[in-house]
C-alpha cells in the first residue's frame, strides 16, 4: 500500500492499538455478566450486535450495501457459514473466560496465524517456505507439550483457532464485495432468529437473567453488542492506514494481554508444561514473522527493480540504425 500521511499513521496506529486493547480485555468484561451463562450472553450479543449495526448504517449511509448482502444468495451463503463459525467462536471464547480458562483463551489467538499458514496449504493448495515448515512444527510441538504435561488437550485454544482460522479463510474468499460493517450486520442477521428465540424460551421458562438482575445487568448485556462493533470499526480504520506488516504486529497485543489477565487477574495456574508451550509458540510465531517480514522486503525490492527496469532509456544499440 502507498505510504500514508504521517498523522494518517498516527491515527492508524492508535485505531489497531485501540481495537486489539478491547479484544485483548474482554475477559474482564464477561464475567462481569454472571449469572447469564455463556450460551445467553452471546444470544444477547448478537441480538445487540444487530441493533448497533443497523444504527451505523443508517449513520454511515451504507444501509444499501447491507440489504445487497441479504439479496445475493451464494454470497449470503458464504456469509452463514461464516457466521455460524463466528458464534461458535464467541460461544467458546465466553465460556473460556467465565470458566477460568482464560489463558487458554489466550493460547488461540496465539496458535491463530499458524492455523492459518496450514489451512493455506490444506484449502488453498499454497506451498510453503521451509521456514513456514518450522513454524508448524513448531506449533504442533506447543499442542502436544501442553497436552502431554496437563493431561488433556487444549481444546479451548484449538477451537477458538480453528474457528477464527476457516472464518477468515471465509472472509477472505468474499474479499473487496463485503465492508466490515454491513458483512457484520448480515453476519449477525442471520444469527438473529436463533438468538431472539432462545432468549424467548428463557424467559418463557423463567431461566432468563435480562431484567432480573437490576439495571446495569441489562446494561452490561446490552452492551456486549457496541464491544463487538467498536473494535471492528477501529481495526478496519487501522487496515486501511497502517501497512499490513504493522497489523499483523499489532494482532499480539490482544493475546498477551489476556495472557496477563488470566496469570494476573484471574490467578489461573501456569505449570511447566504451559510455559513450555507458550514458548515454543512464541518461537514459532518470531520465525513465521521473520521470515514474513524478509520475503515481503525481498517482494518489494524485487518490484522496484522491475519498476526501474521498465522504465530504463531504450538500449542505445537498439537505437542507432534507426532513422
Amino acid at each position: 500500500m502507498p505510504d500514508a500521511p504521517a498523522p494518517d499513521r498516527r491515527a492508524g496506529l492508535a485505531a489497531g492499538v485501540a481495537a486489539y486493547l478491547l479484544w485483548g480485555a474482554l475477559p474482564l468484561y464477561f464475567p462481569l455478566l454472571s449469572p447469564s451463562g455463556a450460551v445467553e450472553i452471546i444470544a444477547h450479543r448478537v441480538v445487540w450486535s444487530l441493533l448497533f449495526c443497523l444504527v451505523l448504517l443508517l449513520a454511515t449511509r451504507t444501509w444499501g450495501v447491507f440489504v445487497a448482502l441479504l439479496r445475493d444468495r451464494r454470497l449470503l451463503a458464504r456469509l452463514t457459514l461464516a457466521a455460524v463459525l463466528l458464534a461458535v467462536n464467541w460461544l467458546v471464547f465466553v465460556h473460556g473466560v467465565t470458566t477460568g480458562h482464560v489463558v487458554d483463551a489466550a493460547l488461540g489467538y496465539f496458535i491463530n496465524p499458524l492455523v492459518t499458514v496450514g489451512l493455506a496449504v490444506l484449502v488453498l493448495g499454497e506451498r510453503l517456505r521451509p521456514v513456514q515448515w518450522v513454524a508448524l512444527g513448531l506449533g504442533a510441538g506447543a499442542v502436544v507439550v501442553i497436552t502431554a504435561g496437563l493431561g488433556r488437550l487444549p481444546w479451548i485454544a484449538l477451537t477458538l483457532a480453528g474457528s477464527f482460522g476457516v472464518y477468515g479463510l471465509i472472509k477472505s474468499s468474499v474479499g473487496a464485495r463485503v465492508p466490515a460493517l454491513p458483512g457484520l450486520a448480515a453476519e449477525t442477521a442471520v444469527l438473529v432468529p436463533v438468538a431472539v428465540g432462545y432468549l424467548g424460551w428463557l424467559h418463557a421458562t423463567g431461566s432468563g437473567t435480562w431484567g432480573a438482575h437490576g439495571t446495569w445487568h441489562a446494561v452490561g448485556l446490552a452492551g456486549s453488542g457496541v464491544l463487538t462493533a467498536v473494535p471492528l470499526l477501529l481495526f478496519n480504520s487501522a487496515a486501511r492506514r497502517l501497512p499490513l506488516s504493522v497489523v499483523g504486529m499489532l494482532q499480539y497485543l490482544a493475546p498477551v494481554l489476556q495472557l496477563a489477565i488470566g496469570v494476573l487477574v484471574a490467578g489461573e495456574e501456569m505449570p511447566p508444561a504451559r510455559w513450555w508451550g507458550f514458548g515454543l509458540v512464541w518461537l514459532a510465531l518470531v520465525v513465521l514473522t521473520v521470515d514474513g517480514l524478509r520475503t515481503a522486503r525481498t517482494t518489494r525490492l524485487a518490484a522496484r527493480a522491475a519498476a526501474a527496469s521498465a522504465g530504463a532509456p531504450a538500449d542505445d544499440r537498439g537505437g542507432r540504425g534507426r532513422v
